[in-house]
């Protein structure tokens, strides 16, 4: 059993936010009552691809925990696998809201370095794909980025 980046964003949506590890149990559950072997979710590429993103909770949401948590991301859209509404009753794992405001700001913070390094290594497909995720990051969270904008449509016109 695969899930795609939109199921993984969405499973986490259920929750607010969830831990790698959460997520993996949660893809293991789901798995289970499948009766099915899970395929190793590729949060890292969820994660580069804006579908989910990866905050430090302690400013973010109120939830105790030593690990990172993952949210559904501005380009996500989040989807439930077959099974998935059971997962709050399985799992024993508080809901949280993270604070979409500041959890722009990680988002936004990540994302000037993305641009930074594409544009620096001239990557024209990584710009191309920049630029599109910078209209969904601006709608999905309180933030400007025209002018990261300008030098990645600079770039691009190369």
């Amino acid at each position: 059993m695969e899930l795609t980046h939109d199921e993984l964003a969405g499973i986490v949506d259920l929750f607010g936010a969830l831990s790698p590890s959460e997520l993996a149990t949660a893809g293991d559950e789901l798995a289970f009552k499948r009766g099915a072997d899970l395929d190793d979710p590729d949060v890292d590429a969820a994660l580069a691809a804006y579908r989910l993103v990866a905050f430090d909770p302690d400013t973010i949401v109120e939830r105790t925990t030593d690990d990172r948590l993952l949210a559904p991301g501005p380009t996500a859209f989040p989807a439930l696998p077959d099974g998935a509404e059971d997962l709050p009753h399985i799992l024993d794992v508080d809901a949280c809201t993270p604070d979409r405001a500041a959890l722009g700001a990680v988002v936004e913070e990540r994302f000037r370095a993305d641009a930074a390094r594409a544009v620096a290594e001239d990557d024209h497909e990584r710009i191309a794909r920049l630029i599109d995720v910078s209209y969904d990051l601006e709608t999905w969270a309180p933030i400007a980025l025209d002018g990261v904008r300008d030098r990645l449509d600079a770039a691009a016109g190369d």
